[in-house]
């Protein structure tokens, strides 16, 4: 296949063809992914860091037809949704960029409010200037 575009028509057509349709909301899709994604963590369950680099070609040939399957999930739930997946992850890697900051982030793995704080630490350590006193004078 060519194209996000394709997938997600061919799909809509599998569907259609057997009148699954009635059966894909947007519930029940992200259900199916979540159980998807699951037998997709079994392949690398109890492996090695090592292992999982490693696979044989078997499991190699059984991890891509999960990553298929969540994929063909992804497309499918996006496109119940109305969700175009390169906009919205476009969108995504942009607010990732403000989020993490490689001079800030750089060869870390702290979570996201980890380095919030961090930021807001060094935010508070610069002064700001001292404006004068505008309140009116009591007599």
């Amino acid at each position: 296949m060519e194209s996000l575009e394709e997938l997600k028509l061919k799909l809509r057509k599998f569907a259609g063809d057997r009148d699954w349709d009635q059966f894909h909301s947007p519930k029940n899709i992200a259900m199916a992914l979540s159980v998807e994604v699951s037998e997709l963590l079994e392949h690398f369950q109890w492996l090695t860091e090592d292992e999982s680099k490693n696979l044989d070609e078997t499991a190699l040939s059984e991890v891509a037809d999960e990553i298929a399957d969540v994929q063909n999930y992804l497309v499918r739930l996006a496109d119940k949704l109305g969700i175009d997946i390169l906009d919205a992850a476009a969108i995504k890697f942009v607010k990732n960029e403000a989020k993490y900051p490689a001079d800030l982030v750089r060869g870390s793995s702290k979570k996201y409010s980890q380095y919030k704080q961090i930021r807001d630490d060094a935010r508070s350590d610069v002064q700001p200037e001292t404006q004068p006193d505008m309140k009116p004078k009591q007599s």
